[in-house]
């Protein structure tokens, strides 16, 4: 069970990986197109990885800021607050 739980863990992150050419900041808007709700939920999905990838690159950020405003804004913390809320409801109590 937990080689299974690896498993889907590993797959997560290497797609999250691979997927990580629009990351925020990343130069793709050109200031043409605003980043909206979809684009939010996008960002708040990867923005651990995009933290680190700001790290090294001063250019990439974790928030879009040629965004739409409020629907932008509501997509990320969507993502944000489900992907790492969800985090809790694996855990378990393991009292004896």
């Amino acid at each position: 069970m937990k080689i299974r739980y690896f498993f889907v863990v590993a797959m997560l992150f290497l797609s999250m990986s691979l997927l990580t050419g629009c990351v925020p900041g990343d130069g793709a808007n050109n200031n043409q197109d605003l980043a909206g709700f979809f684009w939010g939920i996008w960002h708040g999905w990867i923005a651990p990885i995009s933290l680190i990838i700001g790290l090294f690159n001063p250019d990439i950020r974790i928030y879009e800021t040629y965004n739409s405003g409020w629907w932008y804004d509501f997509g990320y913390y969507i993502a944000i607050i489900s992907g790492f809320g969800g985090i809790s409801l694996f855990r378990r109590n393991k009292r004896k």
